[in-house]
């Protein structure tokens, strides 16, 4: 009898061990499949669909703009494009390791492989071309080109998983830019206002038809100059041709300040004596945003709150 209990005993706790066995190990089946699930998902792109990380830590964006899209996402860029040598002033604090790899028809693949990206986001129009090599080095999804940055926002938000933000990121922007158009109405009233460009040799003035110009005069509600043409988004003039438009205020932009040819535009804009003579000019009224911070102007929710402030300060130290 001790010798059957002894056995009964041996079986149970050879059934017992088989048992927590087969627990554990469909036990691990099932972490593992979950870890496999949580560590990748599908996303759609240009390509068709693409398996990027779920939670993608280290991220490049390619264009100009796609940088700040991701910031505005809470997500820091490993490296960018950069055009201006410098990074924007409200890119200055968030960008300080990150590597600029300046600008280039074709992606500079030995930096971008050098900083290690686990994700790659691209305009098509930009990096179609370029697919097969980005791609070899992280997971590349390609995004379609959008007339809209708010498209564009949405499109990067889908893919990291963070549409909601997106949203807010748009909501938030456009309710500062309604309360400075409000202030704006009563600082400047009917004056009116010009947006201009020095560039190598000439200048660009901006109607209300193009990112620029449409940030100034639709979302700021500030008045254009009478003679602006209706059918043009942007004219190109000499320096003579400069005092035909002659607004109550400018705001001027070199378009690269590391260029010799604009420095040398620019200085001898100053020394006109048609320039000297414009009302903007003899009233102090004339506005110069640097080109960096004002570079991506009407293309990015970052880019326009900081020029939010900047038109708001500008109006409001000239009413003191």
């Amino acid at each position: 009898m001790r010798q059957m209990r002894q056995g009964i005993t041996l079986c149970m706790a050879i059934v017992m061990t088989l048992v927590m066995t087969a627990c554990s190990n469909n036990s691990g089946q099932v972490k593992v499949a979950a870890d496999t699930e949580a560590a990748s998902r599908v996303v759609g792109s240009e390509k068709g669909e693409v398996t990027i990380p779920a939670h993608p830590a280290r991220v490049i964006g390619l264009s100009v703009v796609y940088p700040e899209f991701l910031q505005a996402l809470g997500v820091t860029p490993v490296a960018v494009q950069n055009y201006q040598e410098d990074y924007p002033t409200y890119l200055e604090e968030p960008f300080k390791d990150t590597l600029k790899m300046g600008i280039a028809q074709t992606p500079n693949f030995e930096m971008i492989l050098s900083a290690n990206p686990d994700l790659i986001l691209a305009p098509t129009w930009w990096s179609a071309k370029d697919y097969d090599q980005l791609s070899g080095i992280a997971p590349t999804v390609l995004l379609p080109q959008r007339d809209d940055w708010r498209d564009e926002l949405k499109d990067i938000a889908g893919v990291l998983g963070k549409t909601e933000l997106a949203e807010k990121v748009i909501q938030d922007l456009e309710a500062k830019e309604a309360e400075a158009k409000q202030k704006l109405d009563d600082l400047a009233g009917n004056e009116t206002v010009m947006y201009m460009m020095v560039m190598p040799g000439s200048f660009i003035l901006y109607g209300d038809q193009i990112d620029r110009g449409k940030f100034l005069h639709t979302t700021l509600g500030l008045k254009m100059i009478p003679n602006f043409p209706d059918t043009d988004s942007s004219l190109s003039i000499s320096l003579e041709k400069l005092p035909e438009y002659n607004p109550d205020h400018i705001f001027l932009q070199l378009n690269n300040e590391d260029d010799a040819a604009v420095k040398q535009t620019y200085e001898d804009l100053l020394k006109s004596p048609l320039w000297k003579n414009m009302t903007a000019v003899q009233q102090n009224q004339v506005y110069t945003m640097a080109g960096k911070d004002w570079f991506n102007l009407g293309m990015s929710p970052m880019a326009n709150s900081y020029a939010v402030d900047a038109v708001l300060e500008a109006f409001e130290g000239k009413s003191k």
